[in-house]
């Protein structure tokens, strides 16, 4: 199973001790024009550049792309939606929604956080650091045909950052105000020791009409299509089973540099399945074309049908190069029961990753140690020169293991049931006065000790089972409670659960979504992803380190040292990750011969395209 992020925003910051160093290429300390901004001035590409590299840009236009979601962002659902309107708290909104609206700038994904000029042709930034003055491009449009203002953009940043997604909200914090001094011109004025990357979230956020807005309200769950500028607008749709979004063939960015050789498909529809293995089904059926699979059951054992054998349907595994983040079960540590690490890491005993890996997954995945997991900002050993000197001023308020080598999950003997593992999850639990009576695990207070796994998908059952066997060793009774994905959003948003899965994503370059991750504040905000309920002053000041970092390598040493800190509370026992995405689709599509190292999956279906003479091959083999 994975739980990845969204596809186009990238993970950014909040807060810094310093002002930030970012700029635009050559151009920042005298406040010139630049066609792109990254968070440490450097850019691949020039000013007159034609297109990414990493495109096709003679990619024929046509065709239909179909899938079921893998990524979500603020408050969408893999399973369901509900809600054309996917930038607020309410509502299940629906998968795709970006591909209707345009940003500020493009980020390239060959690059770790640069981004080009899209709605706005160029920037200018003051020596301060403090204001960004866009210039809108002129032959920016709404579908409508009226023009996409500065006043839109105003509007929209000052719209999300009051009645946005609290995501959103919390990642805005910095924005002091953003002012349209006329139709070209939007000045984005951001607060003393902002966060290094608070601009590029910014340039990334969508533009949404003002005149649109004037007679509704925008915090407002709806089915009304909202006035989009984007590539696409949208089409079909039937509540919670499908969308379609239609590709605009006269979009005014067609031709831009960022957008060259992309949003191929005249069609991208969305399936919603609320079953993994029942939306295996479609697509072996055809019912969707595309379909990245997250279950390694399901690649090991169900591609032998038909259309696989005679080769109607591609399988490929290409290289993941991005940071996987971390994925695991998170304790929800508001609750009394959680709040002792030694229970914490107790449970994490009773899992037996190697089984799991071995008999449910087919030996598919590597264990996961970190929440930068597959990225350089994972700590090992002992701290480094650079790392201590971040470390010591805490020390006596964080464990002494922070100072050693990190805590890593223990290896068990791969039967299912590690006698030494859970020999040393009883001893834990017994000093932290979790004592066994009459069989049954009681806690400090004389509860008996439950716990509820929340799920919202049946196929991830197995993975719990052997894990839950094994805390009924311990005396502890534990169960799985499995809800549809509206009540699994609202729990989990309210904080309304024992243990839960997750996946934390970070970008190549960690900014604020460090803040929703892990800060005091995000723990006391509902529908912030710090499920853990993580509130340490260390953790909270290492996050400012690492947003207010001045170099990349500064950004990594602060980046191991809230890992070593992280690991050492014990708030999750971390899961399984790979380096990989398998992929299967029908072979009706063509695509780059490899994904740009820093897009989330494969960069489909942006920078896919429709392939007229294999759809026509196809069309004979039935």
């Amino acid at each position: 199973m994975a739980l990845p992020s969204r596809r186009h925003v990238l993970g950014l910051g909040i807060g810094a001790l310093s002002v930030p160093l970012l700029r635009p290429a050559a151009a920042a300390e005298v406040g010139t024009e630049a066609h792109g901004i990254s968070v440490f001035g450097d850019l691949k590409y020039p000013a007159d550049f034609h297109h990414f590299d990493y495109v096709n840009v003679d990619a024929p236009k046509g065709g239909l792309f179909s899938l079921i979601p893998s990524v979500r962002a603020y408050n969408q659902s893999y399973f369901t939606f509900n809600s054309l309107n996917a930038y607020i708290l309410k509502g299940e909104g629906a998968q795709g929604m970006d591909m209707t609206f345009v940003s500020l700038m493009a980020r390239a994904n060959d690059e770790p956080d640069a981004m080009y000029g899209l709605a706005a042709k160029s920037v200018q930034i003051s020596p301060d650091k403090l204001t960004y003055r866009f210039s809108m491009r002129p032959e920016a449009r709404f579908h409508d045909g009226s023009k996409l203002t500065a006043q839109d953009v105003a509007f929209s940043l000052t719209a999300l950052k009051e009645k946005g997604h609290p995501l959103i909200v919390v990642q805005l914090r910095d924005l002091v105000k953003a002012e349209a001094f006329d139709d070209v011109t939007v000045v984005v004025t951001l607060a003393e020791k902002h966060a290094r990357d608070v601009p590029l979230y910014v340039a990334g956020l969508p533009i949404f009409s003002k005149a649109y807005y004037a007679t509704r309200p925008f915090e407002e769950s709806t089915l009304d299509t909202p006035l989009g500028s984007g590539p696409y607008k949208v089409g079909k749709y039937e509540v919670n089973r499908y969308i379609e979004y239609e590709r605009v063939k006269d979009w005014w960015a067609a031709d831009l540099p960022v957008n060259r050789g992309s949003y191929n498909f005249d069609i991208v529809r969305y399936e919603f399945y609320r079953d993994r293995d029942v939306a295996f089904e479609g697509f072996s059926g055809r019912n969707y074309l595309y379909r990245e699979e997250f279950t390694a059951r399901i690649w090991a054992t169900r591609y032998d049908f038909a259309a696989v054998k005679d080769g109607r349907v591609k399988r490929e595994t290409l290289p993941d190069q991005t940071p996987s983040g971390g994925q695991g079960w998170f304790f929800n540590t508001r609750r009394d029961k959680f709040k002792d690490p030694r229970v914490r890491e107790a449970v994490g005993c009773a899992f037996d990753f190697e089984w799991t890996n071995k008999t449910v997954m087919y030996g598919a995945y590597a264990r996961t140690c970190s929440p930068f997991q597959n990225s350089d900002m994972v700590a090992e050993g002992p701290p480094s020169p650079e790392e201590l000197k971040l470390l010591e001023p805490f020390r006596g308020q964080v464990p002494d293991e922070v100072f050693g080598s990190p805590f890593v999950p223990p290896v068990s003997d791969g039967s299912g049931q590690d006698r030494t593992l859970l020999r040393k999850a009883s001893q834990l639990l017994q000093e932290a006065g979790c004592v066994v009576r009459d069989n049954k695990r009681l806690l400090p207070n004389g509860e008996v000790f439950t716990i509820e796994f929340l799920l919202d998908e049946p196929s991830f059952q197995p993975h719990h089972a052997t894990f839950i066997k094994n805390l009924g060793q311990l005396g502890i009774e534990a169960g799985i409670r499995l809800i549809d994905a509206v009540q699994y959003r609202a729990r989990v948003e309210g904080f309304d659960f024992d243990v839960t899965t997750e996946r934390m994503s970070m970008s190549a370059t960690p900014g604020d979504s460090l803040r929703p991750y892990f800060s005091s504040q995000a723990a006391a905000t509902k529908g912030s992803f710090n499920l853990a309920g993580v509130a340490s002053p260390a953790i909270d000041a290492l996050i400012e380190k690492a947003i207010g970092a001045e170099t990349r390598a500064d950004l990594t040493f602060a980046c191991r040292a809230l890992d070593r800190v992280f690991r050492a509370g014990r708030y999750w026992v971390p899961q399984w990750f790979r380096s990989t995405h398998p992929i299967a689709y029908w072979d009706v599509f063509d695509h780059p011969a490899k994904p740009a190292r820093y897009a989330q999956g494969v960069g489909a279906p942006e920078n896919w395209w429709f392939n007229a003479n294999k759809a026509a091959k196809a069309e004979q083999a039935k």
